[in-house]
């Protein structure tokens, strides 16, 4: 098979795998297929072809990655969502909310959640409490 097209077929499959599990390593691989596509374009050998692949990849995911991955982690972190927006209003109480007893639910713009409050304390149905901060899927209130 004609080196072109197998470099061809890696950048693809690189890229491919890349877009499904957003680990950020297989980009590495991509550009370093293209690296190793350009040499076979040039006229170079099969293993200058490989040796290149190899050493731009390793040099990316030495050098780039680290960063990248602090880029993506900083990012997430720092990343607003619609729930953001549910901090500071009020939460109707629907199921008596108790820590201890890891009960308590709550219905907000029609969604239920589940609900727990920021200091223990029982907080009865059909009272209104407000939310003082969303912690994964479950809403932290203080009883009004």
């Amino acid at each position: 098979m004609d080196m072109g097209i197998v470099w061809f077929i890696a950048v693809a499959v690189f890229l491919m795998i890349e877009a499904v599990t957003y680990q950020m390593v297989s980009i590495y691989f991509a550009v370093g297929a293209v690296g190793g596509l350009i040499a076979y374009l040039l006229g170079a050998g099969t293993y200058i072809q490989l040796v290149i692949f190899i050493a731009v990849s390793a040099v990316l995911i030495v050098l780039l990655r680290p960063i990248s991955m602090k880029m993506l982690k900083n990012r997430d972190k720092d990343a607003v969502t619609n729930t953001d927006t549910l901090i500071g209003r009020n939460v109707y109480i629907t199921e008596e909310v108790n820590n201890i007893k890891e009960s308590g639910q709550g219905k907000i713009n029609g969604n239920y959640w589940t609900v727990r409050s920021t200091d223990n304390s029982v907080i009865p149905a059909g009272s209104v409490a407000e939310i003082e901060k969303i912690e994964g899927v479950k809403l932290i209130v203080k009883e009004n």
